[in-house]
């Protein structure tokens, strides 16, 4: 008996460590689907956005709070201090009467302190040039010796609040 391989012819290819490898290889399917990890970094970033644009809004509401509260107090302040008007008129007109009275004198200083004490201040007048934001010219008149729109006489004063003409003077300017 002879030797089974003698007969038989074997044929040998040469194959590379390439062929093996791609042979080996599954492509990854080609698919337009994001991956799970891309799906949470959307989400991430879309809960991030939200999140963001939901305390810009809390800042804007506590930032439009603050203004409306002020804006309350103000003109709450501007309200009151319209009803002491009458108050200092009559003070005035008293002291305008009886100009040498201790007690009206002390009494338009502590009066005139506690309006200056919450920003309530009386309007200059007199020598003034009249400006119509803060003065109403109730008469003019003629006078040689003072230049032209200056004031020369306060008819009744005028008071601001803060920066807010609260009630302008009435005034009488010279021509």
């Amino acid at each position: 008996m002879g030797n089974i391989m003698d007969d038989k012819e074997v044929k040998v290819d040469t194959v590379s460590v390439d062929d093996v490898v791609a042979e080996n290889t599954v492509a990854a399917p080609e698919t337009t689907e994001p991956t799970e990890i891309e799906k949470l970094n959307d989400k991430i970033a879309e809960l991030n956005d939200k999140y963001l644009r939901a305390v810009a809004e809390l800042e804007n509401t506590r930032r439009r709070a603050a203004i409306d509260a002020d804006a309350l107090a103000r003109n709450r302040g501007m309200t009151v201090a319209r009803h002491f008007l009458p108050v200092l008129d009559a003070v005035a007109a008293a002291l305008n009467h009886n100009p040498d009275d201790a007690g009206i004198l002390a009494m338009s200083r502590a009066i005139e302190s506690a309006c200056a004490n919450i920003g309530m201040v009386k309007i200059e007048t007199v020598g003034q040039k009249l400006n119509p934001q803060f003065h109403n010219a109730v008469q003019v008149i003629e006078k040689a010796d003072t230049e032209s729109n200056i004031i020369v006489e306060e008819m009744q004063s005028g008071y601001m609040f803060g920066d807010a003409v609260l009630r302008p003077a009435m005034v009488v300017v010279a021509k």
